[in-house]
């Protein structure tokens, strides 16, 4: 189907930013909002989120991407993704002001990105949102990111040619690695309530999830310790209990894939799993 780009200048409280839109011939009443993971804008790693709406609107879907204010063409000072939501909601009037046949609107994010959709639900409890496809969110603390690095990191280097011979040749610094692993053992050991107190997005990520009555595609990187640490932290935490194995969450594995999908055919996997996941949505409508 054929589409077009069009820009959009639009304002965040006091300050305006920029988004490009791309706008298929025949648009359907489904939108799909594109969040950017930082600090970055909104063309995206491996111009992935430009190459990402192209292909959803060559499907029949309209898209918007943005940039926050302080990235990219935004002004105002730089925020960081626990203080986006003002930017979020904004970007959601102006992209439904300019196509006003959406009705409902999906919110796409990767790793922070993924992160901040989630607590701008649990802020707002938009009931403009009916999707989230959420990639890689991150949720690190030095309590999750140790446990991490002992479950995957040591494991992996015990089976690995390259450490035993460092060993037997002296040239592996025993006395330094096993410092940093006791060091990451202590801080794995630390509960996640107590370790994350001061950290309470986590937790606003998850009444996000929690809250949200919407359909959620998760699809997670088997090669990148951002979704590991999701993965470990979403099963010790209790916020997080029985989250992502809800009835509403599809979730899809990438073993070969890296944090951000980095790859022409792992980006077309994403594209892939994207349209396939809203084509079959049942409670979205479908574009025309």
């Amino acid at each position: 189907m054929n589409y077009c780009e069009q820009p959009l200048v639009f304002s965040v409280a006091d300050e305006q930013t920029l988004g490009i839109a791309a706008l298929p011939e025949l648009p359907g009443d489904c939108g799909v909002l594109i969040a950017v993971g930082g600090p970055q804008y909104r063309v995206g790693s491996h111009r992935q989120f430009l190459l990402l709406s192209r292909r959803l609107a060559a499907e029949g879907y309209s898209v918007f991407r943005f940039d926050y204010r302080g990235m990219g063409d935004g002004y105002g000072a730089m925020r960081s993704f626990e203080n986006v939501s003002e930017d979020i909601g904004a970007a959601i009037d102006a992209f439904q002001k300019l196509c006003p046949d959406i009705r409902s609107v999906v919110l796409w994010g990767l790793c922070d990105a993924a992160s901040a959709i989630l607590m701008y639900m649990q802020a707002t409890h938009d009931d403009r949102v009916k999707g989230l496809v959420l990639l890689n969110p991150w949720v690190r603390s030095e309590a999750s990111l140790a446990q991490t690095h002992i479950k995957h990191y040591y494991g992996q280097r015990l089976l690995q040619r390259e450490f035993w011979l460092k060993l037997f040749t002296g040239k592996l610094r025993l006395l330094d690695s096993a410092r940093e692993f006791l060091g990451n053992a202590r801080k794995a050991r630390r509960s996640p309530e107590k370790a994350e107190r001061a950290l309470s997005f986590q937790d606003r990520m998850a009444e996000g999830l929690r809250q949200f009555g919407g359909n959620v595609l998760l699809i997670l990187s088997g090669e990148d310790y951002t979704a590991r640490e999701f993965l470990e932290y979403s099963r010790s935490d209790a916020a997080w209990s029985g989250l992502i194995d809800a009835g509403n969450v599809c979730r899809i594995d990438v073993p070969d894939a890296d944090h951000t999908f980095s790859t022409k055919e792992l980006r077309a996997r994403v594209e892939e799993e994207t349209l396939r996941w809203l084509a079959n949505h049942q409670t979205l409508p479908k574009p025309r």
